[in-house]
């Protein structure tokens, strides 16, 4: 079995290792992370049951598949810091938002390298990723990835350049799908729901809606179409989201999240 490790073991690290032990594609023997601050190490520890140090150099020793988890403005710092201990056995899987392959293959001069956007519905296997591999790393690299992000829900495989829009819509997605919930729960609560059952039923809403679009392949807006009976409630409510610029709101916020990654590069 692959040995992972990640350098850096924050909430995006910690909702992938998760997700890889839960399915089974990783043990927690096979598991490693570092990370200078303490309670990230003991949080990482706590939920995976993999094997924590405060030194990246001790986790690439022991790793042949080493994730990238730091913020973006200290990914040149960790790759001068682990370039001379990188052998042949190691793939870099960068999770960095915005940092180009270019820049990752500069600072580890002939490792492999793949790009990575995930989002933290890993947890629970419901993941979302995207991956573009470096001009080093082989097919079987690219399967690798794929075989673990696999494991913790969708991946697929892009040109980099799509990653930024990537970010800007699934990397950043779950926070806008978080605010619909809650705003549809408030509003089932404003007309007389207890606040447990409205969140609820918020929630198993757009869980549902996603499956059926996933799982029918028809267009979300047949499906919509559907839904509205002639004189109904759901074009009546339809029509307000309509006014309040709904759509136009969530194209806007995948736009400005993709920018600012492409500025983060």
């Amino acid at each position: 079995m692959t040995t992972i490790g990640f350098l850096g073991s924050g909430k995006m690290a910690t909702a992938l290792a998760k997700g890889f032990v839960a399915s089974g594609r990783v043990t927690a023997e096979h598991l490693s992370a570092s990370d200078p601050v303490k309670a990230a190490r003991d949080a990482f520890a706590r939920e995976t049951g993999g094997r924590v140090s405060a030194a990246n150099n001790d986790i690439v020793a022991t790793s042949d598949v080493l994730v990238l988890a730091v913020k973006p403005d200290q990914i040149s710092d960790l790759l001068v810091e682990i370039q001379p201990q990188l052998e042949k056995r190691h793939l870099l899987v960068s999770i960095a938002a915005g940092i180009p392959l270019a820049k990752l293959e500069a600072g580890a001069p002939g490792a492999r390298c793949v790009r990575v956007m995930p989002n933290t519905p890993a947890l629970v296997g419901a993941s979302a990723s995207a991956f573009a591999i470096g001009s080093e790393a082989t097919r079987a690299d690219a399967e690798l990835v794929q075989k673990l992000l696999g494991s913790v829900g969708v991946a697929l495989e892009v040109k980099e350049k799509l990653l930024d829009a990537v970010t800007g819509l699934s990397g950043s997605g779950p926070a806008y799908g978080f605010m619909m919930i809650e705003a549809l729960a408030d509003g089932g609560v404003a007309a007389g729901l207890p606040r447990d059952v409205a969140q609820r039923l918020a929630a198993q809403t757009l869980l549902g809606a996603a499956k059926m679009v996933l799982e029918t392949g028809q267009h979300p807006g047949a499906l919509k179409d559907a839904v509205c009976s002639p004189g109904g409630t759901t074009i009546e409510a339809v029509h307000e989201l309509e006014k309040a610029g709904l759509r136009a709101a969530l194209i806007s916020a995948v736009r400005v999240a993709a920018d600012k990654a492409r500025r983060l590069s």
